[in-house]
Parts: structure tokens; sequence; C-alpha cells
């Protein structure tokens, strides 16, 4: 039977072996299931869009609405049960003198050096747990010395015709101790600290000895100009002016063998002995056996451990050679009645002060004690011998570390002060500074029991080995850079909180206004006027940020804007501060720094106060064109540096920054091309102060609006300000980080800071672009042209930030 058509074209469309795998396959077309299909899908998804309209702004209206009062609420302040009025309220309310005087009496009872204080750590810990602000102690293995004996007599040879002829006896015996008083128990201790330099070397001279004025880099070079000779002789200086450690790194690079330092009383003004003052404890005066302890680490070239330049002292981690960061001379710290007789031995031998420059007679004080200020060299037959013997060791520093947890996680304040000391004492430093964080924390504890929480997330620190070069400080920056960089918008410090009434503050331009606002809310203890504030009796002078304390790292090293304050001034008439000795005791706090501690508790009201600020506003408080203005007046400054080499000086400070220069001989580039290359930096600046004032004028309007009511139902307006804000708070908290250049500055690639750092010879004063001032000061003028270069570019990168 023959297949029909149909079945032969079936046949022809059925799989075989040469079949392709895939082929098209006709279909009929889907029968629509509703007549209104396209209707009925639109209507369903407007349905789920309303729905989740509906969803999103249930929630907003239950997380962003404002509560019953004015005040609009952030996110995570939902909870806060009291208004930034009622904290501020708490916070000038609960600061107590009385509680800060234990607090002071606690920390003074007994030595704490760094490294043997673990005691006062924990309980410095423990205190804060107790107040709700949880802590911990973070530890560093760091390098450090401590002293084992020392010994300073003059010694002189017996003459000729003597029994004994050339044979050396001992003409004085310096004591190296300072008087014990039954009035001061700190004076009494048995385990009291010896007098010693931190980071000093080891070691046993002898030789002729030089005075060497205040021991700056110019003292210097006046005595090599006079053709004093100094190679193998022993320096004696007197403190004052510059950071001790550069008077001895300029002896040692010098070929000098060991340095001796000590306080001259004309440096103290009016109250003094000479002046009819009662010395200590009986007096205002200086005691004559006060000894300033101290530091002897190169400060200006890297604080922190010298064998870990750049990254934290944790165990194992490699440690680098310290040459070129401790000294490597011996050298002693002494009172001046140890003084006087070395100096008087000086007396008819070689140049005296006088026939140098007005420099070396500025507050020259023992001459009534007969002192002439000869320079020396002593005789052959009569010098020195310096015994200095440390043990230098790899111990535990602690640092103690406590959080209030904020709402935003990548914006924190950090606020410290160090605990340890030279002295069994440290009234004043550092542990006024110890007593004022203390109340703070303690009044921010209370703002806590009652719900509030902060916007931003406080840390608290108390650091160890600050005293030997900002190691706890330090070692912990240089641990947790990253987490740094990326929250903390600025740093408080407060060291010496207390030794005078005589406020003083230095700190970045962009916490200008913050220190001008916060000290006009808390009243003064000095009432002569009714009702005025701190800001009333101060003068309102700002310094710009140098080293020698806690806020280095912070400041110089990771771009953050610091602040570091306290009533440490000197007026012609207060007490005189007795710096590092055991005199700084409680007794001295209690009958001549500050009795009835009420600059303490004014200063733990301004801390708290600053912090809050800071910490507890919608707008973070800074300013950007404080800033701007800041980079103006310092580059002027670069431009009377060029106009003269020999500025006028009213001030102390200008007069110290002058000797401290260096002193370049040799001309490289062209002084006149450069000076006009400076031209751009003032373009730079200027178009940074535009975009910085509408920066803040943008801030002072978001702030104005975050405190007005906003309807629940304009949910979408309380989302863009919330955005607007936060896109203008990570602006400022960027501006300090765009002045950070990664090669840091010439000799000292520690120091990050582009405008920022401790002069290269004066260690704790500010030096303002020290990269372009030491060019100049070289006669280097190629140099400073790459500095004016790469300033520019931090300038530029700063305006994109903030535009």
């Amino acid at each position: 039977m023959k297949p029909t058509e149909s079945e032969l074209r079936r046949n022809e469309k059925m799989a075989s072996e040469t079949t392709p795998l895939i082929t098209t396959v006709t279909v009929g077309s889907v029968p629509r299931r509703y007549p209104h299909q396209i209707v009925r899908r639109f209507c369903t998804v407007a349905r789920g869009s309303s729905l989740i309209a509906l969803l999103i702004t249930f929630l907003v209206c239950v997380v962003f609405a404002p509560s019953h009062d004015s005040v609009p609420e952030w996110p995570g302040h939902g909870s806060k049960s009291i208004t930034y009025e009622e904290l501020q309220a708490i916070l000038l309310d609960t600061p107590s003198g009385l509680k800060a005087a234990e607090w002071s009496q606690y920390y003074t009872s007994g030595p704490h050096l760094a490294g043997k204080n673990l005691s006062q750590a924990e309980w410095t810990r423990d205190r804060w747990n107790e107040w709700g602000i949880a802590s911990d102690i973070v530890a560093y293995d760091t390098y450090i010395n401590y002293p084992v004996d020392h010994r300073l007599a003059l010694l002189e040879k017996s003459k000729s015709d003597s029994v004994d002829a050339g044979a050396w006896k001992v003409a004085f015996e310096a004591t190296l101790k300072e008087d014990a008083f039954e009035e001061d128990p700190t004076t009494q201790l048995e385990d009291s600290i010896p007098t010693f330099h931190g980071y000093s070397a080891s070691g046993n001279v002898t030789g002729s000895f030089v005075y060497v004025n205040y021991g700056t880099y110019l003292d210097f070079e006046d005595l090599l100009k006079a053709n004093v000779s100094l190679e193998g002789k022993i320096a004696v200086a007197r403190y004052g002016g510059i950071f001790r450690g550069l008077k001895v790194k300029r002896a040692q690079e010098l070929g000098m063998i060991g340095a001796v330092l000590f306080t001259d009383p004309g440096d103290d003004g009016e109250v003094t002995a000479e002046n009819g003052y009662d010395t200590y404890p009986n007096g205002p005066a200086r005691h004559p056996s006060s000894v300033q302890r101290g530091s002897v680490q190169f400060l200006s070239i890297a604080p922190g451990d010298p064998t870990t330049p750049g990254y934290p002292s944790k165990p194992g981690v490699p440690r680098h050679p310290v040459d070129n960061f401790i000294p490597s001379i011996p050298s002693l710290p002494i009172s001046y009645v140890d003084a006087l007789p070395i100096l008087k031995a000086l007396n008819g031998h070689g140049l005296k002060a006088k026939d140098l420059n007005e420099y070396w007679t500025k507050n020259t004080g023992l001459g009534y004690k007969g002192v002439d200020y000869n320079i020396g060299p002593s005789p052959d037959d009569v010098v020195l011998n310096l015994y200095n013997e440390q043990e230098y060791t790899t111990t535990p520093q602690w640092d103690v570390i406590g959080i209030i947890n904020g709402t935003i996680p990548d914006e924190v304040i950090v606020v410290g002060n160090h605990r340890d000391a030279w002295i069994a004492g440290g009234a004043g430093d550092p542990n006024s500074g110890s007593a004022v964080i203390n109340e703070a924390i303690r009044s921010f504890g209370k703002a806590l029991e009652q719900g509030w929480k902060p916007l931003r997330t406080i840390v608290f620190a108390s650091w160890d080995g600050e005293e030997y070069g900002l190691v706890g400080s330090t070692e912990w920056v240089e641990e947790y850079l990253p987490w740094i960089s990326a929250a903390n918008v600025a740093y408080i410090n407060v060291d010496v909180g207390v030794r005078s009434p005589v406020f003083q503050a230095s700190a970045a331009p962009l916490l200008h206004k913050l220190l001008y606002e916060v000290t006009a809310l808390v009243p003064s203890p000095n009432q002569t006027v009714k009702g005025q504030t701190v800001r009333d009796t101060w003068d309102g002078y700002i310094s710009t940020m140098g080293s020698g304390s806690d806020f280095t790292a912070f400041q110089d090293f990771a771009g953050v804007p610091s602040l570091d304050f306290g009533f440490g001034g000197q007026s012609e008439k207060s007490p005189i501060y007795q710096y590092h000795s055991n005199y700084d005791s409680y007794h001295w706090m209690s009958e001549f720094g500050d009795p009835g501690f009420v600059y303490h508790k004014t200063m733990a009201q301004l801390l708290a106060l600053a912090t809050a600020k800071i910490a507890d506003t919608p707008l973070i408080a800074l300013n950007a064109t404080d800033y701007a203005t800041a980079l103006k007046t310092y580059v002027e400054k670069v431009e009377a540096k060029l106009a003269t080499s020999q500025p006028e000086l009213v001030t102390d400070e200008e007069i110290f920054e002058f000797r401290a220069r260096t002193a370049g001989t040799e001309v490289k580039g062209d002084p006149e091309a450069f000076g006009e290359s400076l031209a751009r930096l003032y373009k730079s600046i200027s178009n940074l102060k535009s975009a910085a004032i509408k920066l803040d004028a943008k801030a002072a309007k978001l702030a104005e609006e975050a405190n007005e009511h906003i309807p629940w139902w304009k949910w979408i307006s309380k989302l863009k300000l919330l955005h607007a804000i936060r896109t203008t708070n990570t602006q400022y908290k960027r501006i300090e980080r765009a002045f950070l250049f990664p090669g840091g500055l010439d000799g000292r690639p520690w120091f990050k800071h582009v405008v920022f750092a401790p002069g290269i010879w004066t260690g704790y004063a500010g030096a303002v672009f020290p990269g372009l001032v030491e060019s100049i000061d070289n006669k280097d003028f190629l140099n400073a042209a790459k500095w004016v270069e790469i300033i520019d570019g931090c300038i530029n990168v700063a305006t994109k930030t903030i535009e």
C-alpha cells in the first residue's frame, strides 16, 4: 500500500541520523488568560509599589520623626533622653575641685616612671569603668632607660709646689639631689627617683668645660666664630629656649664629650630669691636645689620608641639602630646650687658672655652669687668628671583606652593625657591633666546614666611614656593609623592642665573658633569683674602646633587637627613652677599652684565642653576659613624671612626661634626667583579661602536647618538634610589630611605635615612650612622651590576636597 502524500511529508520531518540536534519548531500562539492582561499587570505592579512606598514611609516616620521637643534627632540618636543644652549643664555642674584634689593626691603619692606604673594604669582603668566608660589597657614593648648611678665632680690638679704635686683632687662634688622638707611628704620618699635624663648615654668622661649659654644652634655658632675650642670638652648649658635634647645633640655633633644642664633663676623673671622672694616651700620662688629632669631624645627628628620609627613597638617586631634618635654622649641635669662652683671656676677664663652679643646676657640670674658668666674653656688643670650609668631595656608601657561608642562609626574624637612622670609627684605635669580628664570622664558618666549617647564616638586615653618621647601615644597612633585616618576628626590634649591662673592654648587653625566659643561658656575663677568667663581673662593668643606633648603623632604624622590647652602660662607674679623636680608635688599645687583646686574644676569644664561640642553637634565644630587665613599669614612670614636676616625680635618665642636657625653659607639657586615663586602659593590659598568660605557658610546654614523642626511627612527633606550634613562633615574631616606629604620632611621623614612640625632646632616650638623655612635658613633656594611645589600641591588637594 502506497503512503499518502501527507504521510510522506510527515516522514520527511521525522528525526534521523542526519537531522540537526537543534531545530526550529513552530508552535501556536498562547491564548490570553484574561481579556485585559496588560491592564491587570500594570495594576499589580502599581499596587506592589504602593505597598513598598507605604512601608518606607512608615519606617522613616518611626526612625526620623522628631520627638515632642523642638530639637530634631539624628540617626541613632532617637533614644537620647537629654538635649544638648542639658548635656552642657551636666558637664558644667559635675566637675568638682574636691574630687580633682582626690585624684591629684592619688597620682602624686608615689613614683610613676614610664613602664613602672602598671598599678596606676589599672587604677585608672577601674575608675573609668566605674563611671560607665568601657576601658582597657593596651601595652607596647618599648626601649627606654632607667638610672643606675651618677657623679659630677670638679677636679683640680695640685700645684707644683705642693706635697702631692700633679695629683688630682676633688674641688667640688655635686650632690645631684634635691633637699627634703617636712612640709612636703613627696620630697621625703625613700624610693624617690634620682636626677637623670631619659635616653641619656652611659659614660664616664673627664675634660675641660665650656659655658654654652642656652645651647641653641646660634649659641654654638657664636662660639665657633670666636674660636672657642669645643672638641673634647664638656658643655655646660642652661635650660630654656629649646628642647634639652637638641642642646646635647649639637654639642655631640661638634665633638664635645658630655653635657651638664642647669636652670638659671634669671629665667624666672620677677619671682626670684635675688628679688627678695622666699624660695619653696616658704615662698613662691624656685628652690636652689630644684633639678629639671627630662628626656634628651632628638624629639624633632622623630618621637616614640627610637627602635621602631613609623611602626608600633609590639613583641617580636624588628628593631632599628638608635644612633640618629638619641645621644651617644652622657648628660646630667643639675640644680643651680650645684652649678655655682662650676660656673665660678670659669671666672677669668675666656671671653665673658657680654663680649659676644645681647643674647648671651639675657636673663643671667647668678651674678649676685659671684658668677661672671665667662665662657671658658676651663684651664687644663680644672676639669669636670661626668659619670652616668643607665640601664637600657625593652619593657612594657601601658596606655589606658576608654570608649563611649557613638552612632556614626567613622567620626571619632580622641581625648588624651599622659600619666607618667619623672618624679613621685607630677602634680602639674602631668597629673593636673590626669585629674582634669578624670573629672571630665566622670561628668560624661553622669550623662550616660541619664540615657545620653553621643553622635560620634569618644575615645579617652591615659598615655604612658610621654616624658621619654611621647612614646605611648606615638606607638598607639602608629598601630591604629588606618583607622585614625578614616575616622578621627580631632584630638584634644591636656598635659599640664593647671600650674597657674594663666590660660594658654595651641591648636590647628581648624579648631580656633571652637576654642573661643568654649572658653566663653565657662566662668573664670578670677571674678575681679563679676561674671567674667575664661575667654574674658585670656588674651586670645593661640600658638601654632609644635611638639613636646601627645598631640604630635596625631597632628604631624596622621593629619588630625589637634588642640592642646591648660592653665599653664606664667604671669609676672605667679609662683614659679617647679618643672620636672621633686617640688612639682601635691603640696606645691595645693599651696601655690591651685589652692582649692578651683582651676582644676574649670579646666575639667573646658575639656568636657570642647569634647561635647565636637562629639555631639550635627556639624563637626571645625572652621575652614580660619585655616586659609592662617596659611596666608604663614606665607607672609616666609616673605619677611627673605627680606631680612636680622628681624625685629620682641617675644622670647621670637628670640629663640631666631637663635635656633641654622646658618647656611653657600647659596644654592636664585633667592629673587624663589621669592617670586611664592605668588603661586598666594593664588592657591586665595582659591582655598573662597572654597572654605562657601563650606563654612554651607555648614552654618545646615546647622540652622538641623535645629529646626521638620514635619514627619517631609521625610525626603530630612533625608536630603542628613546627606548634606554627612557630606559636609566628611569634607571637614579630610582638610587636615590633605597637608600630609608621604615622603616627610627633609632629614626627618617621620614628620609628614607640610604646614606644622616642631622646629628642627627648637623641638618644642612650632614651625610653619618647616621644609620651606629650613631650606631658606640653609640658603638652599633650589630645595625651597621644591617645597613650594609640594605645598602648592597640598593646598590644591585641600581645595578640591571641600569644593
